[in-house]
């Protein structure tokens, strides 16, 4: 494993730059993540403040500002399934709030995605210890000789919520706090399906580990994220494709075990805030109510495999939210950064 690439502009724009961070080769050649940081310094062009633009009814322009809710943080962000990092009003809401912000495209995804490799593939999801702690020592090292003394809040979403808590459960006392988006937690037929198909997609992935499997994503997610259609969001489609990448056995073999390792109970070893939408709407044809609901998980199994995390666990739901609901329109946004905020200022840690 070679050293990593120095930093470089990055594809958002001023304010964003990334950095190469090589890994071990796999079956299907060299493997590099890549991790993004918010510049602040550099950015020159700075959002307003988060505390400002989000405003409690009873805050008045007068009021003298407090901490921030993040103060002497670092937060590293991972996406999820198909997906890459693009949201830079995220970045700013978490440098706003006191912290440095660092967002980790997986192997196989996004900046991080050759094209030799199988988009997303991967067969277990321990796989991606090393990307986090390759990120990990990235920001270590950017944080001088008081880095140790930084608290880290891992911010992750759907199944990058799932591979974090893993993730934390393995390494207990690394992570200071989670900030959970929507997080994969379980399978969307819930349980007791889980149950009754993971030994037949075992079957399968044992005989064709990356054949592939039907694909059930009929667009309505894209519809309702992008621009040109009827989102807010601009983003690279090739990097996240309007129907998801394609599933192989193999990997859906690793994600169904991840669920059954929450199921049985898990312990992050800190506090946990995870964010749902206030309802699903899970049906075969498009209905406007897709605008404002949950289309990709079931949010109450959400909620309830979420108490398996461990002893301290908030779950928020966001009326109106989408199933990222940083990607929400303005109004379900809003109240999902006052609860971040709100939380981090009850439960939250500080350097």
């Amino acid at each position: 494993m070679g050293d990593a690439a120095e930093w470089r502009p990055d594809v958002l724009g001023p304010g964003f730059e990334q950095l190469d961070l090589p890994l071990e080769a796999d079956d299907e050649g060299e493997v590099v993540a890549t991790l993004v940081r918010h510049a602040v310094d550099t950015s020159g062009e700075r959002a307003a403040s988060a505390r400002r633009r989000w405003r409690w009814p009873w805050e008045r322009d007068t009021e003298l500002p407090r901490r921030p809710a993040a103060s002497g943080c670092d937060v590293l962000f991972v996406h999820g399934w198909s997906d890459y990092f693009f949201n830079r009003e995220l970045a700013r809401f978490w440098s706003d709030a006191g912290a440095r912000f660092y967002a980790l495209d997986l192997r196989k995804y996004g900046r991080s995605l050759r094209e030799w490799q199988t988009p997303g593939y991967m067969t277990d999801l321990a796989v991606y210890d090393e990307d986090i702690e390759a990120a990990l020592g990235v920001i270590a090292r950017e944080g001088g000789p008081e880095a140790s003394a930084r608290p880290l809040i891992l911010v992750g979403h759907s199944t990058g919520g799932l591979t974090l808590s893993l993730w934390a459960a393995r390494n207990p006392g690394r992570a200071a706090a989670l900030v959970l988006n929507s997080p994969w937690l379980e399978f969307q037929l819930s349980g007791i399906g889980r149950q009754a198909i993971q030994p037949v997609i075992g079957f399968r992935a044992r005989l064709d580990p990356m054949g592939p499997l039907p694909n059930v994503d009929l667009g309505f997610y894209t519809r309702s994220v992008a621009k040109e259609l009827d989102g807010e969001w601009e983003y690279d489609h090739a990097w996240r494709p309007d129907r998801g990448f394609r599933t192989h056995p193999a990997w859906l073999t690793a994600i169904l075990a991840g669920h059954a390792t929450v199921a049985a109970g898990i312990d992050v070893g800190a506090p946990v805030l995870t964010l749902i939408s206030g309802r699903s709407v899970l049906q075969a044809t498009w209905d406007d109510a897709m605008l404002t609901s949950d289309i990709v998980l079931v949010v109450d199994e959400i909620a309830r495999q979420s108490l398996k995390l461990g002893p301290n666990v908030t779950v928020a739901r966001i009326d109106g939210a989408l199933h990222d609901v940083f990607l929400s329109r303005e109004p379900a946004r809003a109240a999902a950064y006052a609860a971040v905020t709100r939380w981090l200022e009850g439960y939250g840690p500080r350097s």
